[in-house]
């Protein structure tokens, strides 16, 4: 069975191509997942879609 942080990335990259339909997801997966997950995911986010979604991203992360 796939995790919740797997689930997240698979509904992350189906909306992808909607700025606000990303962002919307991105805080909802946020509030959902363990600290640890953030962090995971965080990582994940910034490496697929840094230069796509750049400012969302900086929304939605903390600077830590």
């Amino acid at each position: 069975m796939a995790s919740m942080l797997e689930y997240i990335k698979i509904i992350l990259h189906k909306v992808s191509f909607d700025s606000r339909l990303f962002e919307k997801e991105l805080r909802k997966a946020i509030r959902m997942l363990m600290p640890a997950e953030v962090k995971r995911l965080k990582l994940w986010c910034y490496e697929h879609y840094s230069t796509v979604h750049l400012p969302v991203l900086n929304n939605c992360f903390p600077l830590s």
